[in-house]
C-alpha cells in the first residue's frame, strides 16, 4: 500500500496494491497496521455509510463539530468521485486550505479525513458508490455544512465527468443553503 499525506495536515491518501488475474482484482482497502503506522493512531470504527450518486451530484462540504469530531475513511466501490478535504480547524495555519484526490473503481484509492476537516464528494459518473468508515455515529446536533462554492475557498471543481460529458451540479437543499467561511467566522 502506498500512503501519502495530503497538503491539508490530518488527511491521507491510501493507494492499495491491486492483484488481478482473469477472475478480477483484489485489493486490501484498509489495513489497521498500515493505517496506524502512517497516521499514528488506530481508527475506531463506529458506523459505515454508503451513498450512490449520479454524475454531477456534489455532497458537502460536511464536517462534525470538534469536539467530538468525526474522522472518515472514504473509498469508492463503483464509479468515480473527486474527493475534497478542507481544513476547517480554527487557528490552524492551513485553515481554509483544500486538497483533492480522485477515488475510483480503477485505482481503488481511499482518503482518511481527520476530525476538524471538512469533506465533499463530487460524483464523476452515474451510479458512483462511496463507502465511509466513520469514527463517530451520526449525531445531527454536531453535523455542520459549508458552501462548496464559497469564493473564499475557490475549489477548482471539474466540469466534465469521467465519460467526457459536461457535469450539471446537483446538491441537496441543505448543502445549497450552507454558510460560507465568512458567515461562520466573520
Amino acid at each position: 500500500m502506498r500512503i501519502r499525506e495530503l497538503s491539508v495536515p490530518g488527511a491521507w491518501e491510501f493507494t492499495p496494491t491491486l492483484r488481478g488475474d482473469e477472475r478480477g482484482v483484489f485489493a486490501e482497502s484498509f489495513k489497521a497496521s498500515e493505517f496506524e503506522k502512517a497516521v499514528g493512531r488506530p481508527f475506531d470504527l463506529l458506523q459505515v455509510n454508503t451513498s450512490t450518486s449520479a454524475a454531477g451530484v456534489l455532497r458537502g462540504i460536511h464536517y462534525t463539530e470538534d469536539p467530538p469530531g468525526q474522522a472518515k475513511y472514504v473509498t469508492c466501490a463503483r464509479g468515480a468521485f473527486l474527493d475534497v478535504v478542507v481544513d476547517l480547524r480554527p487557528g490552524s495555519p492551513t485553515f481554509g486550505a483544500w486538497d483533492t484526490v480522485l477515488i475510483d473503481d480503477v485505482h481503488r484509492r481511499s482518503v482518511f479525513v481527520s476530525e476538524g476537516l471538512g469533506h465533499a464528494l463530487l460524483s464523476l459518473a452515474d451510479e458512483s458508490t462511496a463507502m465511509y468508515l466513520c469514527s463517530l455515529e451520526y449525531a445531527p446536533e454536531f453535523d455542520r455544512d459549508l458552501d462548496a462554492f464559497d469564493p473564499e475557498l475557490s475549489i477548482d471543481w471539474p466540469t466534465v465527468g469521467r465519460d467526457g460529458r459536461p457535469l450539471t451540479f446537483a446538491r441537496s437543499a441543505k448543502d445549497a443553503a450552507a454558510p460560507t467561511l465568512r458567515d461562520l467566522h466573520g
